[in-house]
């Protein structure tokens, strides 16, 4: 990673052929021109199958196929034309199904330029000049504020996010890249992409992909049950773990996930929404809140902190509305490569 410039250019065809597996632990770059539908039908196999971390459940395989790949990757590629990027950067993993698509065919749908970067360390690539879409998890905004001068060489960025909840650091990004812009994509490995949002700040609903159909009618909070040509497995519908209140026109609003919510003493948290606030207000390497059992109280939470010299929780109560049945010192947290946390914690 420490010499991008010089890095040689992998061809389209070679890096289709090897596999999404074998070309997540490794930096890489390629060019895509004209002509990439008929390479993906002619390199990928019939059958990709996916595989998700493990976060709320056993880790499972999910078969999809090239077909539905190639047009998912069509509508993610439909968010960035407007824009007109001329080269992809790329943190995504591609093992996973946003890194398959957004880092390996989204840029063929593009016919640009990519470079793929596995970890967070090394230079960035060169690219000055350019009109660059970046694919991120949320890491990688706190690289993109650690580089405000590759930042501003940039002639225009578009940030294409998804796999986690957007974290503090993407609303200090913003504030001080004034040609940057950010689009996320909510879905899951079973269903691929259901929706999208432009995001500035706040919560602004979420608008449903056109080939996707959830209930929506009413009023009131409900589980989304999706259904669309691209569900793994080509099932009829797939009822995710996310709860959502329909907005209007083909719209939602995320509620939370069902494995994070949790009730302490009558008070509704969402564990995802509340980790994102206390990241913004407490020092630390890393920090989760998972779900507890409290003999008296029945559901409650615990905190976990990974330290990075001294850390102040007088914060948690305030953000929280309470203080947690625990806080426990952790050396690490264990999360999946796109920053998920797994169901157990070290």
């Amino acid at each position: 990673m420490s010499r991008p410039a010089s890095e040689t250019a992998t061809p389209p065809d070679e890096l289709l052929s090897a596999g999404f597996d074998a070309i997540t632990d490794r930096a890489w770059r390629t060019q895509w021109t004209s002509g990439a539908a008929d390479l993906v039908r002619d390199s990928l196999p019939a059958t990709v199958v996916m595989r998700t971390s493990g976060t709320t459940g056993p880790s499972r395989e999910w078969p999809r196929t090239r077909e539905q790949l190639w047009a998912e990757a069509g509508l993610l590629a439909d968010l960035l034309r407007p824009h007109r990027p001329d080269v992809v950067v790329s943190f995504a993993p591609p093992r996973h199904l946003f890194g398959a698509l957004a880092s390996v065919l989204v840029p063929a749908q593009l016919g640009v330029e990519a470079w793929y970067r596995p970890g967070f360390f090394g230079a960035l690539p060169p690219v000055a000049g350019r009109r660059v879409a970046v694919v991120a998890v949320p890491w990688i905004f706190r690289l993109l504020l650690e580089h405000p001068d590759w930042v501003r060489s940039l002639a225009d960025l578009t940030v294409l996010h998804s796999t986690a909840l957007l974290p503090a650091t993407a609303g200090e990004f913003l504030a001080g890249a004034e040609q940057a812009r950010v689009v996320e994509v909510f879905g899951s490995t079973e269903t691929g992409g259901v929706a999208y949002r432009w995001w500035r700040g706040g919560n602004p609903p979420w608008r449903l992909f056109d080939d996707v159909t959830v209930d929506l009618d009413g009023r009131g909070e409900r589980p989304l049950v999706v259904r669309g040509p691209r569900l793994a497995g080509n099932a009829r519908s797939r009822q995710m773990d996310d709860f959502a209140e329909p907005a209007g026109d083909r719209r939602f609003r995320l509620t939370g996930r069902r494995s994070r919510l949790v009730k302490v003493n009558g008070r509704r948290l969402n564990l995802d929404e509340l980790e994102v606030a206390l990241r913004a207000v407490i020092r630390c390497a890393d920090l989760a809140l998972v779900p507890d059992v409290d003999a008296m109280v029945g559901e409650h939470v615990e905190l976990l902190i990974v330290p990075s010299g001294d850390y102040d929780l007088s914060p948690v109560a305030g953000v929280l509305g309470l203080w947690p049945r625990r806080v426990r010192v952790v050396d690490r947290i264990d999360r999946t490569e796109t920053g998920k946390l797994r169901r157990a914690a070290s």
